[in-house]
């Protein structure tokens, strides 16, 4: 924007009242973050801004560069720094070489990305994995710059692998079960690398109540068939002797404790900062397995048996191999832990048993490069678990830096898809070896340390558990050479200060005793105000009469700027044109409470961005988890939500696009294979349904929908009117997913003969059940009768003993003649 026209529009627009100096000023201020800005090193910091530091300039020094101020200035006189970066190392990749004969018989095999260099010289080299290998960088602050980075895992490249183990009682099989498999452990990382070296340590606990008991004889032997307890042994250093593993494990003793938890952090410890007597080599990936059954302990827990100072992360090992300071240090922390295993770049992989994996699985999430896996009770499953995991960090790439909080790395590649767009990530999967895999690392650096000294920095870009690493060295251009004494622009006691100054950069800064733009006041008469000369250094151009913006009195040539109510807001710049309070606002709060207010614009804080500072200025918040897609690929990331796309009459939705409420349904699709799969029913025949159906449904007890997960739910009614369900939903690939109810939902079956024959019986039994109380009531009655009788006849009036009416039936006579005599 034009100068004059600023100035002309200002008048006019004061005048007639349609805005207040402070709105104005805002509004110049995002249209040109440049022009408020009063010394050369907060000019260059600005991004897109520069500065004249020509004398007696009439107009802005801080200016845009596209403006015409760059016209009116010297170019001698216009600080303009470029970010400058040079590249100081970069061996090309390839891998280990012993002499040139072998490497050249060996690199036929190997990866085309691979050079050969040094071949001729018959002098051997040491694996490159990373390239380049140093780089300088002049940096401005807020302009980011983007340097390119290969990596690529060398061929046969060197392995150091120390089997940490918990020798308490309960590990005893395990013992015997690794002392076997030694041999084989040895031969399948051999196939791997031929460079292999093996090492093996045991731990306990710390020999202090009430870890471990301290009676005497239990000091002795804590267990039947167990030796006196201790903190921790390395048994066997890391060496090309394999065959010797499998017996220093055989010969290693059990010991016991007290407490659940072992001491395993700090054989952890020692393991990993004694590295001259464990053997670890500079180049090689070092990998330190780590075998329990149990928990562990870690800082804090050292006060249960008085010990009270900290672990100090030396290493403390005798001539022996022993632990010396077991009982005289607490156990490390976890993050002393990971800092140890990021500074010497250790691979850490928990083999433990299944009812501690969920506690490991936590850990390996705050320790750098660390993975997990499930051991059998007795270890048999070591070897391929040791595979496996080695395996899976091997193809895999994540890219970590040890840069300050000055200075902002962020990464992006499109790993293995050469033809793809470049993504927001710092790992990749799926790697073979001599895959090169190319990274963009994008340094930014956001504020300018206070110490001077901090403004040259070096940090390391690196590959987690790989001792390689992009060395970077950053100088940061923080302030204009002007500044400095020993420069042309750098002046002091300045004829253009009145002698009272230095003139910096065209701009005098004045001495204690003296102020005012050309240092033309002192202390004892610095009242003005109807002083011409002195007010125009209070008005921000010849065209307007307005003093300090409205916002201060003019003291010789100076504003002094009104004090507000709030004494959190605060009124200040040369013409008083600057405030803490007036930024936007989001969610009721000053830049949203993710920045600063700084002149009416919004300084925001890492990670944060627009102008109310309410935005995530990474992708972070629009990818699922799961996925590598931003928005599920169905639309745009602003202000770090999805905005989602629509085509073609097909609106998507959710949190990440991954919705589609428009898009037809596809349950008429799998409905007959879900009959044919499941059921062993419906319109397929066998034949056609083992040519026809290619998806494999998964039986559940019930077939529900998750509205979270975007699940949709089918229900159909089959032939034998039975309901049958079924729910589909797709995988972060776009892979349909199906859950089928395992059993349908059929209606009760109706017997028929059953319901005749009971209806018969039930008449029957009614028909028997009248006529036996007929037959009870009957009975009951005529009892009542005959008893009835009874009584009556008993009470009869008249004697029943002889009827004087009734004759017999034959006479008898006697004989008075007879005598008996015959």
């Amino acid at each position: 924007m034009d100068e004059r026209l600023v100035i002309t529009w200002t008048v006019v627009l004061l005048t007639l009242g349609f805005c207040s100096a402070e709105e104005f000023q805002q509004q110049l201020i995002r249209q040109n973050p440049c022009i408020l800005k009063q010394t050369c090193h907060e000019c260059i910091q600005t991004p897109t801004c520069a500065w004249c530091a020509q004398p007696k300039f009439d107009g802005k020094r801080c200016f845009h560069i596209n403006s015409n101020v760059l016209q009116k200035c010297e170019e001698r006189y216009i600080n303009n720094p470029d970010n400058e970066f040079s590249i100081v190392e970069a061996r090309k990749l390839q891998k280990a070489s012993r002499t040139s004969s072998s490497f050249s018989s060996s690199s036929s095999s190997s990866s085309g990305s691979f050079s050969s260099a040094g071949g001729a010289t018959g002098i051997g080299h040491d694996a490159v994995q990373i390239s380049p290998q140093k780089v300088a960088l002049k940096l401005r602050i807020n302009e980011a710059y983007r340097i390119s980075l290969n990596y690529a895992q060398a061929e046969d490249y060197p392995v150091d692998l120390y089997y940490l183990m918990d020798l308490s009682k309960s590990m005893e099989d395990d013992k015997e079960k690794l002392s076997k498999l030694g041999n084989l452990l040895a031969e399948s990382m051999q196939n791997i690398t031929s460079n292999f070296r093996l090492g093996f340590g045991s731990f306990v606990d710390k020999v202090v109540m009430p870890y471990v008991s301290t009676v005497a004889k239990n000091l002795v032997e804590p267990c039947p068939r167990c030796e006196a307890p201790y903190g921790y042994q390395n048994v066997m250093s890391l060496s090309q002797d394999t065959h010797r593993f499998a017996g220093e494990v055989q010969k290693a003793s059990v010991s016991g404790n007290l407490d659940a938890p072992e001491g395993g952090f700090d054989a952890i410890m020692q393991a990993i900062v004694c590295r001259e007597q464990i053997g670890w080599r500079e180049r090689a990936r070092r990998l330190l397995v780590f075998s329990t059954d149990a928990g562990f302990h870690y800082a804090g827990d050292g006060k249960l048996g008085g010990i009270v100072k900290p672990n100090d992360g030396q290493c403390h090992l005798d001539s022996r191999g022993s632990y010396t300071h077991s009982s005289l240090l607490d156990y490390p922390s976890i993050s002393q832990i990971n800092l140890k295993v990021r500074q010497n770049s250790i691979n850490m992989i928990f083999a433990v048993t299944a009812e501690q994996i969920s506690v490991y699985e936590r850990l390996k999430q705050h320790i750098e490069g660390s993975s997990a896996g499930t051991l059998s009770n007795d270890s048999a499953n070591v070897v391929d678990l040791v595979k496996d995991q080695y395996n899976k960090i091997s193809s895999s790439v994540e890219m970590r830096d040890t840069a300050s909080s000055a200075v902002k790395v962020t990464y992006y590649s499109s790993c293995l898809d050469k033809s793809g767009q470049l993504k927001q990530t710092n790992k990749c999967d799926g790697l073979k070896v001599g895959t090169v895999v190319k990274f963009q690392a994008e340094i930014e650096v956001t504020a300018c340390p206070p110490n001077r000294k901090h403004w040259h920095q070096t940090f390391q870009i690196y590959p987690v558990g790989i001792n390689e690493s992009l060395t970077v060295n950053v100088e940061m251009q923080c302030d204009c050479p002007c500044e400095n004494p020993g420069n042309f622009g750098y002046v002091e006691k300045s004829f253009e200060c009145h002698g009272a100054g230095t003139l910096k950069c065209g701009v005098c800064e004045c001495d204690p005793f003296h102020f005012g733009r050309t240092c033309e006041c002192d202390a004892n008469n610095n009242r003005h105000g109807n002083d011409t000369s002195l007010v125009s250094g209070c008005r921000t151009n010849n065209e307007t009469e307005v003093n300090c913006s409205g916002r201060g009195e003019c003291n010789c040539g100076q504003c002094d700027c009104q004090q507000r109510i709030n004494p959190d807001e605060k009124v200040y710049g040369t013409y008083c044109e600057c405030d803490n309070f007036s930024c936007d606002r989001s969610g009721g709060a000053l830049c949203g409470g993710h920045g600063i207010c700084d002149c009416g614009n919004c300084k925001c804080n890492i990670g944060w961005s627009g102008e109310s500072c309410d935005c995530h200025a990474t992708n972070d918040t629009c990818i699922m988890d799961g996925s590598n897609e931003i928005c599920s690929g169905r639309g745009v990331c602003e202000c770090g939500q999805c905005k989602c796309f629509e085509e073609d009459n097909i609106r998507y939705s959710g949190k990440y696009c991954q919705k589609c409420p428009t898009c037809p349904g596809r349950c008429q699709e799998f409905k007959d294979c879900i009959q044919c799969l499941v059921y062993k029913t419906g319109p397929l025949t066998p034949e056609e349904c083992a040519q026809n159906c290619t998806i494999k449904p998964i039986l559940v007890k019930v077939a529900e929908a998750s509205e979270e997960k975007d699940e949709n739910v089918c229900a159909y009614y089959d032939e034998d009117d039975c309901r049958f369900a079924y729910v589909y939903t797709y995988d972060q690939s776009g892979k349909v997913i199906i859950r089928a109810q395992e059993e349908r939902e059929c209606p009760p079956q109706v017997y028929f003969m059953g319901i005749i024959m009971g209806v018969i019986g039930a008449i029957v039994l009614i028909g028997m059940a009248l006529l036996l109380l007929w037959k009870l009531l009957t009975t009951i009655n005529d009892r009542r009768e005959f008893a009835k009788f009874e009584k009556e006849r008993m009470i009869a009036k008249w004697d029943t003993a002889e009827n004087p009416i009734y004759r017999q039936a034959t006479s008898t006579f006697k004989n008075p003649t007879y005598m008996g005599k015959s």
